[in-house]
This record gives C-alpha cells, structure tokens and sequence, in this order.
C-alpha cells in the first residue's frame, strides 16, 4: 500500500487556499480551476474503483463549494490510489501542484 500523505496534503493545501481566496479571484478563475481539478481527480479514481464503467462528474455546486468538493475529490482517489501503481499518485500529486500555481 503506498502512503498517499504527499497527495493529502497537496489537495488539503490547496482546499484551505480556495476557502480563504476572495471572491474576485474565486470569479477571475481559482475556482473553476479548482473545480477542474475535482473533476479530474474524480474521475481518476472512479477510473481505478470501477474500471469499465463510465465515470460521473462533479456537478458545479458554485464556486463556494469548490474547496470541499476538491477536497472530497481528493480524499476518495488518496483511498483507491493506495493501492494502485506508484505513478498514479505522482500524477495526481503534480495535477494538484500545478493548479495551486494556477490559483
């Protein structure tokens, strides 16, 4: 089993960021790509969970609610990811890195 901790915590970081970002900057961008980021990562461990069947999508709750979408996201693909190969948590590690530099 890996230690998924790298990725808990980038995607925790990266939640508290957008919970405290000001509505100008959740409007100008942060928060759909924090909602991007969600859907993807959802989406990858649905992938890894249930290969085969199709994936559901993250629905837009608003931007207030993209920091704990991201961070549910985050935390069901750190459960799957566990136990999958090393490389798919790097991936999702540098995902969750670079949009905390897009933020």
């Amino acid at each position: 089993m890996l230690d998924t901790t790298p990725l808990l915590t980038a995607v925790e970081r990266l939640a508290d960021r957008l919970r405290t970002t000001p509505e100008s900057r959740l409007r100008q961008g942060a928060a759909a790509s924090g909602l991007a980021l969600a859907r993807e990562l959802a989406l990858r461990a649905q992938r890894l969970e249930f290969p085969g069947r199709e994936p559901l999508e993250i629905p837009d709750a608003g931007m207030f609610a993209v920091a704990d979408q991201l961070a549910v996201a985050g935390r069901d693909l750190a459960l799957v990811v566990g136990t999958a190969p090393s490389g798919e948590l790097d991936e999702a590690v540098a995902l969750v890195e670079a949009t905390e530099k897009q933020c």
